[in-house]
């Protein structure tokens, strides 16, 4: 395995212990999602071989900024399905929001609105560019939605933003959501 590929995996590791399933990687999250370092680098290390150094760059230059690390401690920024609360304060949107998709979901999108499945919030993005990514992630053809976050909060929906910039909020109805035209991008 190239060190390239080891890093994603190791990253792709890290994302799904820390977000999703700390238990099969013999963890224990606390309230706010932490996991002492030290702990989360001996469960790497049984699967990975990974030092301390290459550890520490990986997390740092993480383009996404998925991770947080302080006082000895590190956890997920955002995309949790396990029950933790990471402290985010409400905030104001700004006036639009973005989110990626794929395309045929666009008409269950409309119909029921965007909800937050087996997270613990919906994901928005700040630009088209970066929802475009999101969306990337998946297979098949992309559609970006544009929100109308300014009329969403002014009706009273609550939004966060987390430490890696991408906007969080518990539903997203219908009424807020419309498809970006081409001429959009």
């Amino acid at each position: 395995m190239s060190a390239q590929d080891r890093d994603t995996a190791v990253s792709k590791f890290m994302s799904y212990v820390l977000r999703h399933a700390p238990q099969e990687a013999g963890l224990e999250l606390d309230s706010q999602g932490w996991v002492a370092f030290s702990d989360l680098t001996t469960a790497i290390r049984t699967r990975f071989d990974i030092g301390n150094e290459d550890l520490l760059r990986l997390i740092e230059q993480n383009p996404k900024k998925r991770f947080t690390l302080a006082g000895g401690r590190i956890r997920a920024a955002q995309g949790h399905s396990v029950a933790v609360d990471i402290g985010l304060e409400a905030q104001v949107p700004p006036k639009v929001l973005f989110h990626g998709t794929q395309a045929d979901r666009i008409a269950a999108i409309m119909d029921a609105g965007l909800l937050k499945m087996e997270r613990q919030h919906v994901h928005l993005s700040m630009d088209p560019a970066t929802a475009k990514t999101v969306a990337k992630r998946r297979r098949g053809q992309t559609a970006i939605l544009k929100i109308d976050a300014e009329r969403m909060h002014s009706d009273g929906g609550v939004f966060f933003l987390s430490e890696n910039d991408v906007w969080l909020t518990e539903t997203v109805k219908p009424e807020y959501i419309s498809p970006l035209t081409e001429t959009e991008l």
